[in-house]
């Protein structure tokens, strides 16, 4: 795959980042350096797209591909906990095993199940090898699987690892791979939260990039199955029944979720062709995570150049109009500073995102909240603005380019449906999409725990014209709390 699909105005400064940085991405896991990088330059076919809470996108597209699988499942989750998602991980595994236990000559199914935090205990006690550790089957049903015995009765071999490295290197990345051939990255874990999440269905070469990551940092040692051409899997959009068939009913009724216009459970099928130039963007942990307060620490206000950060700061750096961006948090000083460069060349920025969610969280990982940070960085805006109209007034020809529009809202319930199971509580969706051509969609936080010490993983798009953001906006605006909006914007 040659780079050339993609922009050279991105790909040669994303590079020229990731190379000047090299000495801060010793030890990584995984190890991406400058020769590496042409690997994450791919193609995809990105076919659909979820949105809703994580129940409702496991529901509505994981669970039945799940279903669907006839060679290998590889999950990969960052939290796993008990939970409705949790019951249904479950009851998918135990009715498929049900139904291949009544076929026969079936080939055996590959699961593999790879997940980051369990418990506080869990965590304290994990082992450090990269090799991470693999649960006993007698732990399963603890996990809430079944049991060794009704996967065997099915042909189906289970593995389940979690990898994590203290103090706060959790592996962040969420996937479904479904038989080589497809995969999902949504942006919810395993877990009960009622959080507004997404997920994006994605066919083509990408999956056996992604599954090339997967290998790097789940599967060490193991060896890969192939399967035949002929085997792809049915399209999700179809819909499934228990048995993997087509459901036609079942499809009719998942098209028609959300079209009244409220619900924040919406899904769109997408055509954007085979071909869509895509780059998959790995971030490794790092499991120092440079605070300046600890003794010893070198002085650098950079984050790792991994090829996800790497490829947000080129993003921001080469953004000509417009940047909107949602996420959890932003604690991350790296994403406010190349925002206020961004802003001063006359780019509108938007960012969504949440209030008072996850701050123990915040604190310990970051030192400082989101509030803080947005505090702090709407003073820089607003500080900037006044430079710059000062300096346009005491000299009318000057050719400073008047700053770009600033938004910034929390997402809040929206007060009619607030309590009801498919009505999230906070914003978990993470994306970003610039000038209507670039879309990053993935694990990643704009927070400082995603940028220095987590494993994320990103997927971005080139995609121009690109308006499919409008499904999300439409659920975002109706649950929206302005923190602030600029005087210059419309």
């Amino acid at each position: 795959m040659s780079s050339s699909q993609f922009p050279a105005s991105f790909v040669e400064p994303w590079k020229r980042l990731i190379q000047n940085r090299q000495d801060g991405c010793i030890d990584e896991f995984p190890q991406y350096n400058v020769t590496d990088l042409d690997s994450l330059i791919t193609t995809s076919a990105p076919t659909s797209l979820f949105l809703g809470t994580g129940y409702s996108i496991y529901r509505q597209a994981l669970i039945p591909a799940i279903l669907s699988a006839k060679h290998s499942v590889h999950l990969v989750t960052c939290f796993w906990a008990e939970s409705p998602t949790l019951d249904a991980i479950g009851e998918a595994l135990l009715s498929l095993a049900n139904t291949r236990s009544q076929q026969n000559n079936l080939p055996p199914l590959r699961i593999t199940v790879g997940f980051s935090s369990w418990g506080l205990f869990q965590k304290l006690l994990h082992t450090a090898s990269t090799d991470g550790c693999v649960y006993p089957p007698s732990e399963w049903p603890k996990l809430g699987l079944p049991t060794e015995a009704t996967l065997k009765r099915g042909s189906i071999d289970l593995t389940v690892k979690t990898l994590f490295f203290t103090p706060f290197s959790v592996m962040h990345p969420k996937y479904l791979i479904i038989d080589n051939t497809t995969a999902w990255v949504p942006s919810c874990n395993v877990s009960w939260e009622q959080w507004f999440e997404g997920c994006i269905e994605l066919h083509g070469d990408a999956v056996q990039t992604l599954l090339n990551f997967h290998t790097k940092v789940w599967g060490r040692g193991e060896v890969q199955e192939t399967r035949a051409k002929d085997d792809a899997i049915v399209p999700l959009a179809l819909g499934f029944n228990s048995q993997g068939a087509i459901d036609h009913e079942q499809s009719q009724t998942a098209s028609l979720i959300g079209d009244d216009g409220i619900s924040a459970v919406q899904s769109a099928i997408l055509k954007f062709g085979d071909q869509v130039p895509t780059i998959l963007l790995p971030s490794s942990h790092h499991r120092n995570p440079r605070f300046k307060w600890i003794p010893g620490q070198p002085k650098c206000n950079l984050p790792p150049m991994t090829p996800l950060n790497a490829a947000l700061l080129t993003l921001f750096a080469n953004a000509q109009h417009w940047i909107s961006i949602v996420t959890p948090n932003v604690t991350s000083r790296a994403v406010t500073d190349g925002l206020l460069a961004a802003l001063g060349r006359g780019v509108d920025v938007e960012i969504r995102t949440s209030k008072n969610m996850m701050l123990m969280e915040q604190v310990v990982t970051a030192g400082t909240t989101t509030s803080w940070c947005l505090s702090s960085f709407i003073k820089q805006y607003q500080s900037l603005a006044l430079e710059r109209q000062r300096a346009q007034q005491s000299d009318p020809e000057s050719q400073l380019a008047v700053v770009g529009e600033l938004r910034v809202f929390y997402y809040q319930p929206l007060a009619g449906k607030a309590g009801d199971e498919d009505e999230p509580v906070f914003s978990h969706f993470k994306m970003t999409l610039v000038d209507g051509e670039y879309v990053v969609l993935g694990s990643g936080n704009m927070d400082r725990a995603s940028w220095w010490t987590s494993q994320e993983l990103g997927i971005l798009f080139y995609v121009p014209g690109f308006t499919e953001n409008e499904l999300w906006e439409r659920i975002l605006k109706n649950r929206a709390e302005a923190v602030f909006i600029s005087n210059n914007a419309h």
